[in-house]
């Protein structure tokens, strides 16, 4: 009797071996997209004619494939920086074409070129800034 209660709290004991395999390269994380309801439901029937999960098709496609960059115009904040240099560099050029004719800048013009020329060497920083 003490035998069969051994051997039966060891079947207990053990686990069952059996179940899913472990994958060995564990997908933990999550990537959401957003499309709209046409384009959701084309992609689901690409991924059935490729007979894969949608995951698995949109990881294929985006790991698989090369995505086409499109061209956009150039940002509002751009235009303005552009403008702003443009401007600035046709008041320092008034300023010097009044220098080179006349020699005769007040100190306050010569402050005022100074923070100009600042000012130009800050906006070329933030451009290259904003487009790296």
């Amino acid at each position: 009797m003490e035998n069969e209660a051994l051997e039966s709290s060891e079947r207990i004991s053990k686990k069952a071996t059996g179940g899913r395999p472990k994958k060995v390269i564990k997908q933990d994380c999550f990537i959401g997209i957003k499309c709209s309801s046409s384009e959701k439901e084309i992609l689901q029937q690409k991924a059935k004619a490729s007979d894969l999960s949608l995951s698995e098709f949109l990881r294929q496609a985006g790991i698989k494939r090369q995505a086409v960059s499109q061209n956009k115009a150039l940002p509002k904040e751009i235009l303005l920086f552009a403008a702003t240099l443009n401007h600035l560099a046709a008041n320092i050029n008034q300023i010097a074409k009044q220098c080179n004719t006349y020699n005769q800048l007040t100190a306050f013009e010569r402050i005022e070129l100074q923070m100009l020329s600042m000012r130009i060497k800050q906006l070329a920083i933030d451009i290259k800034n904003y487009l790296k």
